[in-house]
């Protein structure tokens, strides 16, 4: 007996080794996943007189509060000369400085456009309205180049930059529609990333398309991109069971686990690396909308999937956005953004 339990405790020496390799490097893909929140709009609300409380009812920074529901990683888009004077270049920066000094991870994602760039809106800023498409590539170029390396000046280097977003038919209509003129979105796609990498190689670039419950279309894009030579690290894609067949809604283990199939897919087809940039569930839902983002992140990281970000959960009575994960009448996070911490939750108190 005693020879036995030797032997026992000899072959487990011999697989400790083994044992903490393991145990690292799952700490490491754990610590390196992206909980993510795009906050874009949060300089605006606040200047506009919003609060933010915890779910103790204690009033604090959000961002703050986010890092106690486990978000790491925060997106902000920028546009080019918006009229409202946010999302600006000076905006952005202001934002990722106060991200960078709170010890989140960055991602810039550039519209590349004055407004809103989606599906459905692609509009040139109007400063390049009327440039020719050598110019446009040039624009490109100054403007990615230009924003961060302002960020980099003030010592804040983001981990990942989209160029473009929900590129699902290109960008910088109609010079840029991916339908009708391929090369030339794959050419714009080139000027944005060739200036990422002029300010620091190490960004990863990412290309973003919307419905990653449409895997046919990702196919058809970035078999496209590929065949005129396009160049990026990460493919990204927004997860929405509300948008995923709108007017009418996906189920949203329905919407995932196409969105499973995706990922996937890209990773075989194009041996790439894969990320949520975009996910998002009614507010006033928050049981459902905390096990969809539970099995996104789940099925995300299956893949090996480089993280899940939310949009803009810090909504509450704005824009009239109602897939945010912010009670409105309590003003704390709903249990959506428990996701984070990995807690599965069954029922909610109602507020009052």
């Amino acid at each position: 007996m005693e020879r036995f339990g030797l032997l026992i405790t000899r072959k487990l020496l011999t697989c400790l080794p083994l044992l903490f390799i393991l145990i690292f490097y799952s700490s490491s893909v754990e610590a390196q996943f992206a909980n993510g929140a795009d906050v874009s709009w949060l300089s605006q609300m606040e200047a506009n007189g919003y609060i933010f409380k915890d779910n103790s009812g204690v009033e604090k920074n959000c961002l703050e509060i986010l890092k106690e529901k486990g978000v790491n990683a925060l997106r902000l888009r920028v546009w080019v000369n918006p009229p409202s004077g946010y999302c600006n270049k000076k905006d952005v920066t202001h934002m990722a400085h106060l991200a960078d000094r709170m010890g989140f991870n960055v991602m810039i994602d550039f519209h590349l456009s004055d407004t809103w760039a989606d599906p459905g809106h692609q509009t040139k800023p109007a400063a390049w309205a009327n440039d020719s498409f050598t110019q446009l590539k040039q624009d490109v170029y100054n403007h990615v180049y230009g924003v961060l390396d302002t960020l980099k000046s003030i010592g804040v280097m983001p981990k990942w930059v989209q160029i473009g977003n929900e590129t699902n038919d290109g960008m910088l209509w109609e010079d840029g529609r991916a339908s009708t003129h391929m090369s030339n979105f794959a050419a714009l796609i080139n000027s944005g990333y060739d200036a990422v990498k002029a300010v620091d190689s190490t960004i990863q670039v990412i290309v973003h398309l919307s419905n990653g419950h449409d895997d046919a279309m990702y196919r058809w894009m970035f078999d496209g991109l590929k065949n005129n030579g396009a160049k990026w690290d990460i493919i990204g894609m927004s997860v929405y069971p509300y948008w995923a067949n709108y007017p009418n809604s996906i189920p949203w283990a329905v919407d995932d686990s196409l969105a499973l199939i995706t990922m996937k897919d890209m990773i075989a087809r194009y041996h790439t690396k894969v990320m949520v940039c975009e996910a998002g569930y009614l507010y006033n839902q928050p049981v459902e909308a905390n096990h969809y983002l539970l099995d996104l992140i789940a099925k995300t990281k299956s893949v090996g999937g480089l993280g899940v970000f939310y949009w803009e959960p810090e909504c509450y009575n704005w824009q009239h956005y109602q897939l945010g994960a912010w009670d409105p009448v309590t003003q704390e996070p709903t249990a959506a953004l428990d996701a984070f911490l990995g807690i599965n939750v069954t029922s909610v108190k109602k507020s009052k």
